[in-house]
């Protein structure tokens, strides 16, 4: 039998407690001292408090002949303002629109119009992009406001499975969710997803967006918090 050194066993002794260490608990789910209401509100805060984060929008069940929103990603910053892209729909087809959003103005690259235009997302079943990024009504006003919350599994996730991330589900009163979509109607399923750090990471909302429809679900990501990005008018 080939005996292996001492030295040997002992390198891959310590080798074998370095990845274990990286692997075991040293990073704690965000619910470990903190009830499911006090998650929300940390956050809320970390959301409020970024300079800036990578925003992703999207549908795969917008209800037909409906004019609205079927993806949309850019960078939403602190104080709120937008820079990114719109898939609208508008009579069955999709539209990529880009989209600046600052100052209580939106601009828009409007197809077959030249440069740049200010609209009125409404008329787009689509919210003023900056306001997603409002502390008093946009994204982060949904945590503080679902109800029933209630924690779920916590996973590894992210980038090379470092993150600990624990869901949480809870209901939406339409009144919180008309801020981002003004047709919401009734209660809104939730479900979030946020780190060890209070990131939120995803946000699942499963209601009815638009009047006269049947209910569809929209998934939005938040990532890269930290962004430094200046937006300005076009």
């Amino acid at each position: 039998m080939r005996r292996r050194s001492p030295l040997l066993l002992a390198v891959c002794a310590v080798l074998a407690a370095g990845v274990l260490a990286g692997c075991g608990d040293d990073q704690k789910a965000v619910s470990d001292e903190r009830n499911p209401e006090q998650v929300m509100d940390l956050a809320k805060t970390t959301l409020d408090e970024t300079s800036g984060v990578n925003v992703s929008l999207k549908t795969t069940d917008l209800p037909p002949g409906v004019t609205g929103v079927k993806e949309a990603t850019g960078v939403g910053i602190h104080p709120p303002a937008f820079e990114g892209s719109l898939t609208v729909v508008l009579s069955g087809t999709d539209f990529n629109v880009p989209v600046i959003a600052v100052d209580d103005t939106v601009y828009a690259q409007i197809p077959l119009t030249p440069g740049w235009s200010d609209v009125d997302p409404a008329e787009y079943g689509a919210p003023d992009p900056a306001r997603l990024m409002s502390p008093d009504a946009g994204f982060s006003a949904l945590l503080p406001a679902t109800e029933d919350l209630e924690e779920g599994e916590s996973v590894r996730g992210g980038e090379d499975n470092k993150e600990v991330l624990t869901e949480f589900t809870g209901t939406v009163p339409d009144d919180a969710v008309k801020n981002i979509l003004p047709g919401a109607e009734g209660d809104f399923d939730a479900t979030y997803t946020i780190t060890a750090d209070g990131e939120l990471r995803e946000a699942v909302l499963t209601g009815v967006f638009y009047p006269n429809t049947e209910s569809m679900t929209y998934t939005i990501g938040f990532e890269d918090y930290g962004t430094e990005k200046k937006i300005a008018a076009p």
